[in-house]
């Protein structure tokens, strides 16, 4: 008798291809949700969603490396439903996650201090989508044509929108009195990625 349920019975040519999907993607969509996301486990269960989807509809997903941007996509839906599930919890579940919340605040880095903390005041002023546009670019690696097939909008939109962000960026940078020129390009480096 075979020693485990995998030995009796082989995976089939949708097993292996979703375990060579999950394989070469897992650690990408997982640092997506964790940016994300406040804690941890909500960005584990993003992960799990988002392959359970991709295991579900295994022959939508598209071949090489258009498949990490369709994951993208779905881990960006379930993260807006996981967002919407947030705001309509109970009061019970609203307790609970207060406390999940101060105890993890026992566990932040303290916050940055000079030029960070005016990249960081300047970036936690822009609209979610300014930066969520901005995130795509610098913390995913992602150009134009990756971010428009994660959105679902067309190359021309995400190039404006982008320069739009970068503007509204840019002012709060001098708002904040980030004047230097390394801040600048500091932030420049993390909002420009280096395929932008």
């Amino acid at each position: 008798m075979p020693s485990s349920l995998q030995d009796s019975h082989p995976p089939d040519d949708g097993r292996r291809r979703f375990e060579a999907i999950y394989k070469a993607h897992r650690a990408r969509v997982l640092g997506y949700a964790l940016r994300r996301t406040a804690d941890p486990q909500d960005a584990a269960d993003v992960l799990a969603e988002t392959f359970l989807t991709a295991w579900r509809r295994l022959d939508d997903v598209p071949p090489g490396d258009q498949a990490r941007l369709w994951l993208y996509g779905v881990a960006r839906r379930v993260l807006a439903n996981h967002h919407r599930g947030e705001r309509r919890r109970s009061a019970l579940a609203a307790d609970l996650a207060g406390q999940l919340r101060i105890d993890l605040a026992a566990h932040r880095v303290p916050r940055p201090e000079g030029d960070l903390a005016a990249i960081a005041a300047a970036f936690g002023e822009l609209s979610e989508g300014d930066r969520e546009l901005l995130s795509l670019v610098g913390w995913e690696g992602l150009d134009h044509g990756e971010i428009a097939a994660v959105l679902g909008c067309s190359r021309n939109a995400v190039r404006i929108r982008l320069h739009r962000a970068r503007r509204r960026f840019a002012r709060g940078l001098d708002r904040h009195g980030a004047h230097d020129p390394r801040t600048h390009a500091m932030s420049a480096a993390v909002i420009n990625g280096e395929r932008a």
